[in-house]
């Protein structure tokens, strides 16, 4: 894996999180990225020009801190909805000794500053999202504000041009390089946004569901999990399950509904989901909350060594915008751990991704209990 990062003058060692990763081929920049740190150099000696202070950066979406530590001579806001991200971030940060204090972490949930010389935004694949950030930036920005946006060439459309003119002011993007283009937006005051979170009613349910911008699957049930939802666990009264990868918390939700007494725990990196399956908990059934636990979290690192009976997963197989199975290796991984004997891992997954051979190799059998033409569910069970 490729972790010296040289442009211009920056020398930086980067690292990609979670840490040891099998796929050699990522490294923790793109060329977005390049494009991105190259802009807002020019933007800040722009400014060091008609100012004697540094202007104040806010970035957003800054996957694993190449943008933070490669302009960390500027004070800067840094923020996201990965937990992951802000791992990396503070990893990459200490690595190349850069702890002063004139950074701070964010996560997406956090309001942004009130103020804001020179913004810096890695487009999400979100599109919800991006439409949450833009009306966020748009409460803080100037006309005189400095607003940069990069993303492969290949995401940067008349859509998303649209999107920035409707919701912060006129928007262009530059020709490609390297794959990728670069968004300069002039912002202008007063435009309309959209109101976050969505809320919305889940069909042949009791349930309101309520989706923060960053939650898969917004206003409809995704395919995976509503296979999930007719092949979840049955007998688990009084036990202690976690919903990992949790979204917007609806699988665990359906269990609470035919088994109160459960022990539930929600468990997502995104900031937003865990916020989103805590809001349809106190929606939808309040009375359970005292039993129930929400938290941002690497995978299950916070959980300890066979503490769990029951795990349900509808896994990922992507991180950020690279398409990737290590992050479902790491759940099946640690579900293994914090499993007890006799616990049980059920997950739903596309078919043509190979995870019961993985799961067959790491507990020793796996179970196929259902299947359609798009999907599987697994299970494995923790024997030693």
């Amino acid at each position: 894996m490729n972790t010296q990062f040289q442009l211009g003058h920056i020398n930086l060692s980067l690292q990609r999180w979670p840490l040891n990763q099998p796929n050699h081929s990522l490294q923790a920049w793109d060329a977005a990225d390049e494009l991105l740190i190259e802009a807002a150099n020019n933007a800040i000696d722009n400014f060091k020009r008609h100012d004697t202070a540094l202007p104040q950066l806010l970035i957003i979406n800054d996957s694993f801190g190449a943008l933070s530590c490669a302009l960390a001579h500027c004070p800067q806001i840094n923020s996201t909805d990965s937990y992951l991200a802000q791992q990396a971030l503070a990893h990459n940060r200490a690595a190349n000794g850069l702890n002063d204090q004139r950074y701070q972490n964010h996560d997406s949930l956090t309001p942004l500053p009130a103020h804001a010389d020179i913004i810096l935004l890695k487009l999400p694949n979100n599109h919800s999202y991006l439409s949450f950030i833009l009306s966020q930036l748009a409460s803080i920005s100037r006309p005189d504000t400095v607003v940069l946006a990069t993303a492969k060439a290949k995401d940067i459309n008349r859509n998303v041009l649209e999107m920035f003119g409707r919701q912060l002011g006129h928007a262009e993007a530059s020709l490609t390089v390297k794959k990728c283009r670069l968004i300069r937006c002039q912002p202008e005051l007063g435009k309309p946004q959209p109101q976050f979170p969505l809320k919305w009613k889940l069909d042949d349910t009791p349930f309101t569901l309520i989706n923060h911008a960053n939650v898969f699957a917004r206003e409809k049930l995704d395919l995976g999990a509503r296979f999930l939802l007719q092949h979840l666990p049955v007998d688990i009264a009084g036990q202690r399950v976690i919903d990992l990868g949790c979204g917007n918390g609806v699988l665990g939700l359906t269990l609470l509904h035919t088994h109160p007494d459960l022990q539930l725990v929600f468990s997502d990196e995104s900031y937003m989901a865990v916020a989103s399956a805590k809001a349809n908990i106190e929606l939808n059934m309040p009375q359970c909350l005292a039993k129930t636990e929400f938290l941002v979290d690497d995978c299950l690192a916070s959980q300890a060594e066979q503490s769990v009976d029951q795990i349900i997963c509808n896994p990922p197989f992507h991180q950020q915008h690279t398409v990737t199975t290590h992050i479902a290796t790491q759940m099946f991984n640690e579900a293994k751990r914090v499993l007890k004997r006799g616990g049980r891992l059920r997950i739903v997954a596309n078919r043509h991704l190979n995870y019961q051979q993985q799961l067959n190799r790491l507990f020793g059998h796996c179970q196929q209990l259902a299947a359609n033409p798009k999907f599987v569910i697994l299970e494995a069970i923790k024997r030693s």
